[in-house]
């Protein structure tokens, strides 16, 4: 089945899913292009800014948390809605604080909406992915990029144009709103788990993750299941293996959280500290050293783009491997180069090397079987936020005893080691027919 010839509504809950996303990294960067202003404006010190992103970042897990089980019960849509509109009036809280207490009060609010709706969006592209005949995980994660570059952009011509840091955020949150107003009817409703029949090829190119689309001849609904929304062996689309054992699914769970984790981390170790290890290993000046965060956000986002079409190629688990076997390399150049064109180009092997890997992740997670799907994202995505989170504070404290460079060794480990269990993101699921589109 090619994409031109999906039912509208598919293609329309892709382009809302795509819109959701692209919300996403547009809230959050509002939020974080006016921290100097909202820091200056409530009388916060770096310190205790630390202290109140750190519990942002709890109640974002919270919120993942809380959002698994709400969207296998009541449907990603419905949560996916609310999380939204929860989220756009959220960035409203830290623009009207005027000390630490109301502050931090905003942030819990802000990072709580923000984690329901990293969980419920994710359950809500996998959903719509299980209709294509290939993958689009990680052109979501692309928007969620793009939505990021719009909203530094949009909030950093606010601040040059001298507009009041409320009314910015108020324009932002109207936009949510009406965004979410307009793609939470697009969205797919929520399904039941389904029986299913036979078994699957996991070592089939792409994994087994993609031949939901095209079914086998026996398998084609008769005319009178297509119409009632039935085919053999499912009942409303959603594969749910007969008499999966818990326990190994439970399992293959908290090996995807432990490779979330892992490539997360490193992630989140070129976030926060690319430039400042091109400025203390070659001695560049701060202009230059901005180029290596450059050089690895422009591959991530360039990689997820093209991230899809790999994987519809060769299957999550190439995407996975050698994606992490680049990023590898790129850490390899990273460290051991002692010229400034070598490390900006293993900065942006990094970026291309974890642009699809994390998802391919997400996807495989939400594709596991079981009839808590979104659950079983939602620790997935807990342990990996967790990991963003700490690889910075890792490298920090590694880093004291060594030198920073020394402490990327870390990150070069974790990723290896992915490559080595990549294996874990091929789709074993029983084969299923699906419902008709």
């Amino acid at each position: 089945m090619a994409a031109s010839m999906l039912a509208p509504p598919i293609r329309m809950a892709r382009a809302a899913v795509f819109a959701v996303f692209g919300l996403n990294g547009f809230l959050a960067a509002m939020w974080v292009v006016h921290i100097p202003a909202i820091t200056e404006r409530t009388g916060v010190s770096h310190a205790m800014l630390g202290m109140l992103i750190l519990l942002m970042a709890g109640s974002g897990i919270v919120g993942m948390q809380a959002a698994g089980p709400l969207a296998d019960r009541f449907g990603s849509r419905a949560l996916v809605a609310g999380a939204a509109c929860w989220l756009s009036l959220a960035v409203l809280g830290p623009g009207s604080a005027t000390g630490p207490v109301p502050l931090a009060l905003a942030l819990a609010v802000f990072g709580f909406g923000n984690g329901a709706l990293d969980v419920s969006m994710n359950a809500q592209a996998v959903q719509v992915e299980r209709e294509y005949p290939r993958p689009i995980m990680s052109a979501f994660h692309a928007l969620f990029s793009c939505g990021g570059l719009l909203g530094s952009l949009a909030g950093a011509a606010a601040l040059r144009s001298g507009w009041d840091i409320r009314v910015t955020l108020a324009a932002a949150a109207v936009l949510g709103l009406v965004v979410a107003a307009l793609c939470a009817p697009r969205l797919l409703p929520h399904t039941r788990p389904a029986r299913s029949v036979g078994t699957e090829n996991a070592d089939s190119p792409a994994g087994g993750a993609r031949t939901a689309g095209a079914q086998n001849p026996g398998d084609r609904p008769t005319d009178a299941q297509a119409a009632g929304g039935q085919c053999p062996g499912a009942q409303g689309g959603i594969p749910v293996s007969e008499g999966r054992d818990k326990g190994s699914a439970s399992r293959r769970v908290m090996a995807l959280a432990a490779i979330s984790f892992a490539l997360l981390m490193t992630e989140g170790v070129a976030n926060d500290w690319s430039a400042l290890q091109l400025r203390e290993h070659l001695g560049a000046d701060q202009a230059t050293a901005a180029l290596a965060f450059g050089a690895f956000s422009t591959t991530m986002t360039i990689g997820r783009f093209a991230a899809d079409r790999v994987s519809g190629r060769f299957g999550p688990v190439a995407v996975v491997r050698w994606g992490s076997v680049l990023a590898a390399a790129g850490l390899i150049l990273v460290i051991a180069s002692p010229w400034l064109a070598p490390s900006l180009f293993g900065w942006a092997l990094m970026g291309i090397g974890l642009s699809g890997g994390v998802p391919q992740i997400f996807s495989a997670a939400g594709n596991i079987g079981t009839a808590n799907a979104a659950t079983d994202m939602s620790r997935v995505f807990g342990l990996g936020y967790l990991g963003f989170l700490a690889g910075p504070s890792v490298i920090g404290w590694l880093s004291k005893p060594t030198s920073l460079t020394v402490a990327l060794l870390f990150p070069l480990v974790l990723v290896l080691l992915t490559a080595y269990f990549a294996r874990i993101v091929a789709d074993d699921r029983p084969a299923v027919t699906r419902s008709s589109s």
